[in-house]
């Protein structure tokens, strides 16, 4: 009997050892397993950690989330609580696609409201005026003040102030299929006077020019400075005048010696037509583009893009400021006039800013 309980007693130890180590072997070859899993995998994982990282990154970006040590919407003091209304020039729209709606976001107290003129073409003039006339709280120009402008506005009790919160280039566009190298600040002027009324005339072909261009009164840019003695000379009979950039786009695509001059935000990215370099000299030729250009031919698969670098250190010959606009009257107007400028100011709105495709001033 003892014997026979001996027996069982060592066949339960055998078979609870061999239980025991049929265990342990399953859970070492379950990490082995598992060890080797994670090493072929381990490059998509950090790829994918990467991608994650990088998502994460571009979101911040594209919300303007900064450090802590920058300037952001949050920051502003004395944004008013309410609604305004505001507009002008049509340079200024991606900024108030991208920026001003992050504003809002940030900013919920802070109701803007872009209202459009009503018999006239949208731009930095029309604003100005709306702004005189008190149906803008604050206006966006892309050119500088003309002294009519201060003038009728002290004659109405009250200044107007430019804060400058970004630049721009002023682009000159032709028809793609025109061959001429570029021109000068001074014959694109000439060219608007109507003393040059023929490509020829500038190194191009023998093929009279059609100038396209806002209405003075409606323009958006301008290409004579407010101190030049050619801004109060009128602009030749053969200049043809568009509602918008939209529409001078659109005739230039079918107008062989056509010429336009705008934003340069606005119309470097254009398939249909093509950007001139400009300079200060016929030496000194800067295109508002980032070389090499960009055909007709491999657009839109491919797009020119802004010269950022030379609107910034100066180098481009004709540059634009944005700048708001506000009427200086201690009252709604002003404080809004001056918490919009200070909100474009910091560095979430100057680096907005830069993403709706413009320079900042710092």
């Amino acid at each position: 009997m003892d014997n026979t309980n001996q027996k069982k007693a060592l066949i339960n130890s055998e078979i609870a050892l061999f239980l025991r180590g049929l265990i342990i072997g399953k859970v070492l070859t379950l990490m082995v397993i598992g060890g080797l899993l994670w090493w072929l995998l381990k490059p998509n994982l950090l790829s994918r950690s990467s991608v994650d990282s990088s998502n994460q990154s571009s979101n911040a970006i594209s919300s303007n989330t900064l450090p802590s040590t920058g300037s952001t919407f949050q920051t502003v003091a004395n944004v008013p609580n309410a609604s305004f209304n505001y507009g002008g020039s049509t340079a200024w729209a991606s900024i108030r696609q991208l920026v001003d709606s992050q504003i809002q976001s940030d900013r919920p107290e802070l109701q803007l409201r872009y209202v459009d003129p009503v018999n006239a073409s949208p731009g930095s003039s029309s604003g100005i005026r709306m702004l005189l006339d008190g149906k803008l709280d604050f206006a966006q120009s892309s050119r500088p003040l003309t002294d009519e402008e201060q003038a009728i506005a002290k004659e109405r009790g009250f200044t107007l102030k430019e804060r400058p919160v970004g630049k721009d280039g002023i682009a000159v566009v032709v028809n793609p299929s025109l061959k001429v190298s570029g021109l000068t600040v001074d014959q694109l002027q000439q060219i608007y006077l109507g003393k040059i009324t023929n490509w020829n005339q500038v190194g191009g072909p023998n093929l009279p020019i059609t100038p396209l261009s806002q209405r003075p009164e409606d323009a958006d840019t301008v290409i004579f400075s407010n101190n030049s003695d050619l801004k109060e000379q009128a602009l030749g009979s053969n200049v043809q005048y568009v509602y918008s950039t939209t529409e001078a786009v659109r005739q230039l695509s079918k107008t062989p010696g056509g010429v336009y001059y705008a934003s340069a935000r606005s119309v470097v990215f254009q398939c249909s037509v093509k950007a001139l370099p400009l300079g200060r000299t016929s030496g000194q030729l800067i295109p508002p583009y980032r070389e090499p250009m960009v055909s007709p031919e491999q657009c839109p698969r491919r797009r020119n893009q802004l010269n950022t670098q030379a609107i910034k250190d100066g180098s481009y010959p004709i540059i634009a400021n944005l700048s708001v606009i506000i009427k200086q009257n201690k009252g709604r107007e002003q404080q809004i006039g001056d918490a919009y400028a200070e909100l474009l100011s910091t560095d979430q709105g100057q680096k907005a800013i830069q993403q709706a495709g413009f320079v900042g001033v710092r």
